[in-house]
């Protein structure tokens, strides 16, 4: 594959490690410094973009994706309030997209595992739930993507909760997620059910980004050849 990577940070260099160890080519790098370069690619040149930046960049950064052709992988998050438009976009110009908000495998297990226990979970109201998601100091939005759709998988099912809350746990009517942010930690997330007699804990820990990347890379792999938004649930048939 003829992959662009947009952002070229440790994610990006990380999945450039990875996808050059595979055998594929990096036609080009994109950050903060290079943004006008974008331009010079199309599906003339690239056959898929992998998109990892910050929350007021991505949905441009999506957009001329689209717009131009090349298919993208994208793991940005704190921008979802656009994700609609972006959907409407992929429509309209027949693209290809693949949004996550973590490509590990193991982290989307949990996601899974995650649901399965919400179901069984929200018939013992004694269990009051939470999530606590920890990264490093360099990531910008709280709470993180990942905390973000583990909440959403819980809400599936407790409908009597409105939603979920930042850093609130005083807010029962809502899921609460607090956010940590401490040096070197790559992401960890653990969901809690707490009662006066004990306490259930289904949990991630990341211990590097390669799972993160590798998963990012077989995604793009994924997408060839195909028309529509997709995400990992969609690749690992969950």
């Amino acid at each position: 594959m003829k992959i662009l990577l947009i952002g070229y940070g440790k994610m990006g260099k990380t999945i450039e490690q990875i996808a050059l160890a595979k055998g594929h080519q990096i036609v080009g790098t994109i950050n903060h410094s290079n943004t006008e370069e974008l331009q010079n690619y199309s599906a003339a040149n690239t056959d898929v973009a992998i998109e990892f930046t910050h929350p007021e960049s991505a949905f441009g950064n999506i957009s001329y994706c689209l717009a131009n052709g090349i298919p993208v992988v994208s793991g940005s998050t704190g921008w979802l309030d656009q994700f609609e438009e972006a959907k409407t976009l992929c429509t309209e110009n027949k693209g290809a997209f693949f949004y996550a908000s973590n490509f590990s495998v193991g982290v989307n297990l949990f996601f899974h595992f995650n649901e399965y226990i919400a179901s069984k979970m929200k018939d013992y109201k004694a269990y009051q739930v939470a999530i606590r998601e920890v990264h490093h100091l360099q990531k910008v939005d709280k709470p993180s993507g990942t905390g973000i759709t583990a909440a959403e998988g819980i809400l599936a099912s407790y409908k009597d909760l409105d939603g979920w809350i930042a850093d609130n746990p005083e807010e029962k009517t809502k899921l609460n997620i607090a956010s940590e942010r401490e040096p070197d930690v790559v992401g960890t997330h653990i969901v809690t059910y707490s009662s006066e007699v004990d306490q259930i804990e289904l949990g991630h820990i990341a211990h590097s980004r390669t799972g993160f990347a590798e998963g990012a890379v077989m995604a793009a792999a994924w997408l060839q050849g195909r028309q529509g938004v997709y995400s990992m649930k969609d690749m690992l048939n969950l």
